[in-house]
């Protein structure tokens, strides 16, 4: 392997490889989950009860007044742009090696950490962007393009795919140089928009911004309509998540680039790559094309399910699938937490050390539990799916018809039981 490949990250996040479960965990697993959907949908509320614009129970006024603060709002902006002017630095002045924080903080800081963050404390990209730091820097001054409305999420669909591509199919996921090139065509594109459109190139198209906006629709934390923050049920903010064009497509993305990193990780699809390909290029094809087919294959039965309902006319049914998009928040979540979990805290650890040059020792906690971890990655898998199946039953009784509010969820109720049964199989090693 070249000096400037990360054997330690060759395959981005390295799969689901660390633990193997015994297949009963899965059926388990399942089981509670088909048994709590069947709850859910048959016995739990007849009417609504998530409401996006009730008002979450407001922290004491200094809290926002402190968040809100200039001084605040600098401080971690040009900390941000500070950290990510120092891990170009590292990357290019460090070992060219395993020992290179890069891989680290691109694949487990900025990917799964920013998810933990987000649902912690809200869309955390948007204080630390470091493209919004040097658009604030600027005075906020762009070329006042209008963006396309009909573009919506499309730029960061595309984007958080171009981020799964190189972990799950480029040909040297670990490479240096790869992840250098795509941080900085990252960063091109995206200051470009900025300057070009403003910040609401930053709000729809930026990927990471897009994946921290998503995880924090599931955070305590929100602002009220006086913009105060406060904390209550996150299932009231699940559905604030702005409907646009490309919505669908960002959920299929993450989604199936986590299946497929499961799917990857399996004896049968290795050998069927190595055997298939005859070359690194075929290899990237073959790869490529599996990615695309279990994102495709997340957005086409999302979308059948959601549009299989009666009493809607045309226009409503367009609709559906974005209205009903949020419901997989909590899949998504449940899924990157029972996947990578191993990796934000153990790799995690190892990344801030080689990128701070700490005198410190990896805790491999989790690793040495091997009981908890199952136990864990058992429970993010089930608790996702009924959250995403209670988001989506109570989307329906606002969103369907009287008369069609029962009937109008079974085909997204058996969708939401197929991606369970999957999900589990693929993670535990099938």
């Amino acid at each position: 392997m070249p000096a400037s490949s990360v054997s330690v990250l060759a395959h981005g996040l390295g799969g689901s490889t660390d633990l193997p479960i015994p297949y009963t965990y899965a059926l388990i697993g399942a089981a509670w989950a088909l048994t709590f959907t069947f709850a859910v949908v048959a016995l739990a509320w007849k009417k609504p009860r998530f409401d996006p614009a009730k008002p979450a129970r407001a922290l004491p006024s200094w809290v926002t007044i402190v968040v809100d603060a200039p001084v605040t709002r600098w401080v971690v902006a040009l900390a941000g742009l500070a950290l990510a002017v120092w891990v170009g630095v590292a990357s290019v002045i460090g070992p060219q090696d395993a020992n290179n924080p890069l891989p680290g903080v691109f694949y487990v800081l900025m990917w799964v950490g920013l998810v933990a963050v987000s649902l912690l404390i809200g869309p955390v990209w948007r204080a630390i962007s470091p493209v919004r730091t040097v658009l604030r820097l600027l005075g906020g001054r762009s070329f006042g393009l209008t963006y396309p409305a009909a573009l919506g999420y499309w730029p960061a669909a595309f984007g958080l795919f171009a981020f799964v591509w190189l972990e799950l199919a480029s040909p040297d996921p670990g490479s240096l140089g790869a992840i250098r090139i795509w941080l900085l065509a990252y960063l091109v594109i995206t200051l470009v928009g900025a300057l070009s459109c403003g910040e609401r190139w930053c709000t729809r198209a930026d990927p990471f911004e897009m994946y921290s906006v998503v995880a924090s629709r599931l955070s305590p934390f929100r602002r009220n309509s006086d913009g105060r923050i406060g904390i209550g049920n996150p299932f009231d903010h699940l559905p604030s998540l702005p409907v646009r064009p490309g919505l669908v497509a960002v959920m299929a993305v993450l989604l199936g680039s986590t299946a497929f990193d499961s799917f990857s990780a399996m004896p049968v699809w290795r050998n069927f790559v190595d055997d298939t390909a005859s070359s690194a290029a075929t290899a990237t094809l073959i790869k490529t094309a599996g990615l695309l087919f279990f994102a495709g294959v997340v957005a086409a039965t999302f979308w059948s399910a959601s549009i299989a309902t009666g009493g809607v006319d045309r226009a409503r049914r367009r609709e559906l699938p974005g209205l009903m998009a949020h419901s997989l928040i909590p899949i998504v979540i449940g899924y990157v937490f029972a996947h990578y979990l191993t990796y934000l805290i153990e790799r995690g650890q190892q990344t801030i050390i080689l990128l701070f040059n700490l005198d410190l020792e990896v805790s491999y906690v989790l690793s040495q539990h091997p009981a908890v971890l199952s136990t864990l990655k058992v429970c993010f898998v089930v608790a996702g799916h009924v959250g995403g199946v209670i988001a989506a039953h109570d989307r329906a009784l606002r969103v369907l018809p009287s008369g069609h509010q029962l009937t109008g969820q079974l085909a997204m109720m058996l969708v939401m039981v197929g991606y369970t049964f999957t999900g589990l199989y693929l993670l535990f090693g099938g």
